[in-house]
């Protein structure tokens, strides 16, 4: 699993002059954006990380970068122009992950034109889809990419914390800027409803504190976790788990979504009820944990409370949750995470 995201600088006058020149046509119809009947109210003011962003006119072509923010206007029926591929959890290698082809498909719509993001963001295809605003609450963007999206349409950027923004706030942010808050706030009612009943249906997991780690198998000399600037701990945390106390504290003095401590320090994940990583389905991940002199010291660990979601399937994708995956996989997801607890009482 790629734990770091890498950016590509790009010259600003390049790209502004790319802007205001750009006449190809993009793969995604010029009707893909068309929305349902709603969203007068412009201009509206998107606050963010770096300030203010103006939208005069309700979008009519609409781009989205970095991961999941082309769910929010799929799942509210605006098919983007143009998003970000998908690398990791892509079961059938066409970059888009199966909840997003599933809303594609109900919309009678074609695949839009995909961003190759592996070593940034491409400037020049977003530029080629010619976007009346760029959507990016949910993402890592520095000043310089942000500086240069913005000269090619209005763009909405994160909050505060780099990739640290809610789906919640996500949803808010980008519906917003499209002219669909209303409909974002439904959609959220709708998920947290799916959340809910996927909850109650898996009551092994009430009161549990659940640590998302990644462990490298070729490597136990170290752990590494994600911190509650993650979405992954931070919708656990969100939908009442409580935190696992290494988490709380790690987080309190850092604005990092992952960190990584010595295996010496095993105690200190003495209170974690069960342990979420990634890996192969062969159960060797399970074993090798269990069996390393320090890893073993862990309760959870020695208990067998682990939960392996199998590297880059969907299922794995979906835990990093967003606006159509969490419909698409929440039972799913936490039928996984109850099994180990459940099987230990």
């Amino acid at each position: 699993m790629t734990l770091s995201r890498r950016v590509a600088p790009v010259a600003l006058a390049a790209v502004a002059a790319l802007a205001l020149t750009a006449c190809s046509t993009p793969a995604a119809s010029d009707s893909a954006a068309e929305s349902p009947e709603s969203g007068s109210g412009f201009p509206v003011t998107i606050e963010h990380a770096y300030g203010e962003t103006v939208i005069e006119d309700k979008p009519e072509r609409v781009a989205t970068v970095a991961w999941a923010n082309h769910e929010v206007p799929l799942a509210l029926g605006v098919v983007p122009v143009g998003m970000s591929e998908a690398t990791w959890g892509d079961d059938d290698n066409d970059g888009v992950l199966p909840w997003v082809e599933d809303a594609l498909a109900e919309l009678g719509a074609e695949t839009p034109v995909l961003f190759d993001e592996t070593d940034g963001i491409d400037f020049e295809a977003v530029a080629d889809t010619q976007p009346d605003v760029i959507l990016a609450s949910y993402s890592g963007l520095t000043q310089e990419e942000y500086d240069t999206l913005s000269q090619i349409a209005p763009v909405v950027a994160y909050p505060d914390v780099p990739w640290g923004t809610s789906v919640e706030d996500m949803i808010r942010m980008n519906s917003e800027a499209i002219g669909l808050a209303e409909e974002g706030e439904q959609l959220i009612a709708d998920l947290q409803a799916d959340v809910s009943d996927a909850l109650a249906a898996n009551p092994a997991l009430e009161g549990k504190k659940v640590l998302f780690s990644y462990i490298d198998p070729t490597d136990l000399s170290q752990i590494g976790f994600y911190t509650s600037y993650d979405t992954r701990p931070g919708f656990l945390e969100s939908i009442g788990l409580p935190t696992p106390e290494i988490v709380a504290e790690e987080s309190a003095g850092t604005e990092e979504f992952y960190l990584m401590v010595s295996a010496e320090e095993a105690d200190r994940f003495a209170d974690v009820d069960l342990f979420v990583t990634y890996g192969e389905a062969d159960g060797a991940l399970v074993e090798a944990i269990k069996a390393d002199p320090l890893l073993s010291q862990i309760p959870a660990i020695a208990n067998g409370q682990i939960a392996v979601l199998e590297n880059s399937t969907p299922l794995a994708a979906s835990a990093n949750p967003s606006p159509l995956s969490i419909s698409w996989g929440i039972g799913d997801y936490f039928a996984l995470l109850a099994a180990p607890l459940s099987q230990n009482g």
